[in-house]
């Protein structure tokens, strides 16, 4: 409110919030702000408002304590405090620290309250009470595409498995049942282990297993996988990781069967501002991603190559938030040091399917074999416009345009542009929308389909 604006009773009445927040943040936290009186000035047809405050004295944090805790080490979430006895109060330092602790996945609630009077030291008590979540969880996945064909899986979590809000993620899968761009039956079976907190605060290492067998139009691959990746969250909304995998993997193509061994270094960047939401239902701000991946070839001719990758989204909000939401994609990838036909199968770029381009089949865009099937390439380009708008409470809708290509050159925006469009149906359910898009290729192909249908959980990007 300022002298000559408008007299609106609900500004008067917010007014107090605002003065009393305003008062808080400097520290002011037992500071009380009365009802506001207005008087009208008639001939001035005028309003004077007047707030009755009582700031109370600047205070500093007492003693801090965590009610709630059974099977979560109490150490644990001290280190992990953001707040600590004898700093200024401050309720926007308070709620971060509040918000850390409900990020470790292990508690079902967080709240932070403070005490209503100082104590004998004239500091002020802070208490966290967390609810903590059940420790295992066990889930079913379903999917289904006309390309890749339904897949149906299982997985288990456990949330907290040495008491510091360990993860252990437990994953199979059956897939690849029926598709126009499968040949087989496939799986996928993963494990992985995740330590927060390693060594240092905000630094995690994950270790990784994975054994998955693919039968598809380009290749057929029966692998297995193993990785350790250290990352470390080092500003808000940027993390950084380094990493060691090796596969050791059994590829046929075009009749071809051979089997390789690697070993890589992945070390990557990302950004992500989209908040919470961002896993299932991003609504706003921006992800961004790069990963260089050096790697050897240990078996035949021992080649070395290093895989660049480069991918973006950002979500724009066109009306009221979440509702009429613009989302945008971008991917790069080049591959250095190798040419096409030194890399194995299953390290080449593909587009195609519903992580890229939908509209085509699964990693069918590109060069061919005179087969017509799928060679791969060194270098990816891809783009999705799509906006999404929701209707009442459940239901939503959203149209979309893809486009992509994939060469044998390792400089990136070359082969042959192919686009697909289409439109989608949301059902929106408490761990994210049930999503069904249908989409049709702008630029077919020799053999392309007249559509591709995708159905799954969670947006598409």
């Amino acid at each position: 409110m300022a002298p000559g604006a408008p007299a609106r009773a609900a500004d008067v009445l917010a007014g107090q919030g605002r003065v009393l927040d305003a008062l808080r943040s400097r520290g002011y936290a037992l500071a009380k702000v009365d009802t506001p009186v207005a008087l009208l000035d008639a001939q001035a047809q005028a309003l004077d408002v007047s707030y009755k405050v009582e700031t109370g004295p600047q205070v500093d944090l007492g003693p801090i304590t965590v009610g709630g805790l059974d099977r979560v080490d109490p150490d644990f979430v001290r280190r992990r405090l953001l707040v600590q006895r004898g700093e200024r109060f401050d309720p926007a330092k308070i709620e971060m620290a509040r918000q850390d602790l409900a990020s470790l996945g292990v508690f079902a609630t967080v709240r932070a309250r403070a005490a209503e009077q100082l104590d004998p030291a004239g500091q002020l008590p802070l208490e966290f009470d967390v609810t903590e979540r059940k420790r295992r969880a066990v889930g079913f996945t379903a999917a289904y595409s006309t390309d890749l064909g339904a897949s149906i899986g299982a997985t288990f979590q456990h949330r907290n498995l040495f008491g510091s809000a360990e993860q252990l993620n437990l994953g199979a899968a059956i897939t690849q049942l029926g598709g126009s761009a499968s040949r087989g039956l496939g799986y996928n079976a993963t494990a992985s282990l995740l330590k927060p907190d390693w060594l240092r605060r905000n630094q995690s290492i994950q270790g990784n297993l994975q054994g998955v067998r693919e039968s598809l139009d380009a290749y057929d691959r029966t692998a297995a996988l193993a990785g350790v990746t250290v990352s470390r969250k080092f500003a808000e909304l940027w993390t950084a990781s380094l990493g060691v995998q090796v596969q050791q993997s059994l590829i046929t193509q075009e009749r071809e069967e051979r089997s390789y061994t690697l070993a890589g270094l992945p070390l990557g960047l990302r950004y992500d501002s989209t908040g919470p939401e961002g896993l299932f239902e991003p609504t706003r701000g921006i992800k961004a991603g790069a990963i260089a991946t050096p790697t050897q070839v240990l078996s035949g001719a021992g080649s070395t190559f290093t895989i660049l990758q480069l991918s973006a989204s950002t979500y724009v909000n066109l009306g009221e938030p979440g509702r009429s939401v613009l989302a945008v994609r971008g991917l790069v990838g080049s591959v250095q040091g190798a040419t096409t036909f030194d890399l194995p199968p299953d390290q080449r770029f593909y587009a195609g399917g519903g992580g890229t381009v939908r509209g085509y089949r699964y990693q069918s865009i590109g060069p061919r074999f005179p087969s017509g099937r799928p060679v791969g390439g060194t270098s990816v380009t891809a783009a999705t416009v799509e906006f999404r708008q929701r209707f009442g409470e459940s239901f939503g809708a959203a149209v979309f345009v893809d486009a992509g290509q994939v060469d044998t050159s390792s400089t990136a925006f070359g082969g042959d542009l192919r686009a697909g469009a289409g439109v989608g149906a949301r059902y929106y359910t408490p761990i994210g929308p049930i999503r069904l898009d249908v989409a049709v290729p702008l630029n077919k192909q020799r053999g392309d389909d007249a559509f591709q249908l995708y159905i799954g959980i969670g947006q598409a990007f």
